[in-house]
Parts: structure tokens; sequence; C-alpha cells
């Protein structure tokens, strides 16, 4: 088996997953930090549901949701005349799911962190509110931005039961790394299965390692 294949897969899927849950957890978590809304308590805890659920669970209903008779899965084989299931769009979709508390809740914190005042003294200058949020919000936030990406990329890269169930496991297409260590593992392959798994604690350890070097050089910012 080619060692390399699931490491490149599991890198793009990471990197494709983290670009989309910034894209997505940015309006998400800025609502929930700024809502006086009942919903937003419903919102958080549907959101926070990947902390707790095993991934198996999880990993079910997407199945199910993603199949060709599926919520998502019939109309988009309708549309394009594909499936979304065992493939790495599949794994995409599950990987965002799977991974969103671990960006939204950071993204939050931070915005909480930041507070009202910069913004509306942003306002009193005549800032539009998306100039003001672009300008003033976003590089206050900039701690919080790097721990969501490092947490969401390394997650989706740590991924095991969400993606086995949706993807399968196919070489090349949804062969991730965490499902090529577990077949290493069942034909008594130590070697390779040691190899992947030591790479992948390294990875995550030094790139861990550098979020908390930035955030103590970088401390939170005081209202």
């Amino acid at each position: 088996m080619d060692l390399l294949s699931p490491v490149w897969l599991t890198l793009k899927l990471a990197a494709v997953t983290t670009v989309i849950l910034l894209l997505v957890s940015t309006p998400l978590a800025w609502w929930l930090a700024q809502s006086k809304s009942k919903w937003a308590a419903v919102v958080e805890a549907i959101v926070a549901l990947p902390l707790v659920l095993p991934p198996t669970v999880l990993g079910f209903y997407l199945l199910l949701a993603l199949g060709a008779n599926g919520m998502i899965g019939g109309p988009w084989s309708a549309l394009t005349g594909s499936a979304l299931t065992f493939t790495f769009t599949g794994l995409v979709i599950a990987s965002v799911l799977y991974s969103l508390p671990f960006v939204v809740q950071p993204l939050q914190n931070a915005f909480v962190s930041v507070g009202k005042k910069p913004l509306e003294a942003a306002w009193c200058l005549r800032a539009s509110y998306f100039d003001a949020f672009i300008s003033i919000i976003l590089p206050l936030s900039l701690r919080g931005y790097i721990t969501a990406a490092v947490l969401g990329f390394t997650h989706t890269m740590g991924e095991f039961g969400v993606v086995l169930m949706v993807g399968g496991s196919i070489p090349g297409e949804t062969q991730v790394l965490s499902i090529a260590i577990y077949e290493h593992v069942e034909v008594l392959d130590y070697g390779s299965a040691h190899t992947l798994s030591v790479g992948l604690l390294l990875f995550t350890f030094i790139v861990l390692l550098a979020v908390y070097f930035i955030n103590r050089r970088f401390p939170t910012h005081a209202d």
C-alpha cells in the first residue's frame, strides 16, 4: 500500500475543510457572540453536538443524508448525476460538520473578548458595519483565528469514525491517514502503521506547540 497517498489526501481534506469552516464559522460565531436571541443557546447546542456524539452516530446519519435517497444526496444526485457518499466531496461535507465546533467556539470566544467598544468607536467615525468588522474586529481576533484554523485542521486530520462511515476506504479517493493506519494494523503491518502514526503524532505536536507559542507571545486583547 502506498504510504504517501493517504498523507496527501488527508492534508488536502484538512486544508479544504479548514478554509470552508473559517468562511462558514465567521458569521455564525459573530452572531452567537452578539445575539441576545433565545435561539442562540439552541444553535450553540447544535454546533457542539459533534463534541459529545460518538463519531459513528454522526457518521451514520450523515451516510443517510448524503446517500442517493437522502435529503442532501438526493438533490445532489439528481443535479449532478453522481453520489456524495464514498467521494472526496462527501468527506469534505462530513468533515465540515464534524469539525464545526472546533472552529466556531474559538472564534466566538475571540469576538466576545474583543467586546463592543472598538466597534462602537468605529461607528462613531462613520465606518460601515462591514468596514468596522474587517478593519477592527478581524485584526483584534487574529489569535482566535489562528487557534480555530489549527484546531480545525488538526482535528480533521485525526478523523476516523465519520470519514469511515461516509467515505469508506477507496485508495486515492477516500482513504485518509487514520483509515490507512487502521487497515495496516488489521493486517498486522505494524511497521507501516508505526511510520504513519509517528508522522501524524509529530506533525500535530509541532503545530500545537507553535499555536501555544504564538498565544503566549500575543496575549488576549483586553477590553
